[in-house]
């Protein structure tokens, strides 16, 4: 059962980017790079562009759990510069504060150390190479009995 909060955190902060991700899109381009050369962001364009793919491609992969570890990690270069650039300097709390940069970055580092959990297109495709291609399922590795 411990294993199913992995999935559970994975789904959860694959949605949150994917949600961020999606409102940097609708705001456009423009918007959110001149929002980064406001905050003194080298080459604003090239970085809004980034951020957005990190969190959309890196938001839907978390979500199915494709390369889960690999796929947290630009999402989390994202949150350590959203941190020191935009909310350090307005301290720990809310509504600027850096404590909920600070979140998904701990939620990501968790996925990039532990992996995506049990159900997953990475735990399925462990399995199936385990059993030389063949499609057959069987429970997660780790699985405890009775579960």
């Amino acid at each position: 059962m411990a294993q199913l909060g992995l999935t559970v955190l994975r789904v959860v902060v694959g949605l949150v980017f994917v949600a961020h991700g999606w409102r940097k899109v609708m705001v456009g381009f423009d918007q959110v790079s001149q929002s980064f050369a406001g905050l003194g962001i080298p080459a604003p364009l090239a970085a809004a562009v980034l951020a957005m793919l990190a969190e959309l491609v890196g938001g839907a992969l978390l979500i199915i759990g494709l390369k889960t570890r690999l796929a947290a990690i630009p999402p989390a270069i994202v949150m350590v510069v959203a941190t020191v650039v935009a909310h350090l300097p307005h301290g720990f709390f809310l509504p600027k504060g850096y404590e909920y940069t600070l979140v998904l970055l701990a939620a990501l580092v968790t996925l990039i150390l532990a992996g995506p959990g049990p159900y997953s297109v990475d735990e399925i495709l462990r399995r199936w190479r385990e059993k030389g291609g063949k499609a057959e399922p069987s429970p997660p590795a780790d699985a405890e009995p009775g579960s």
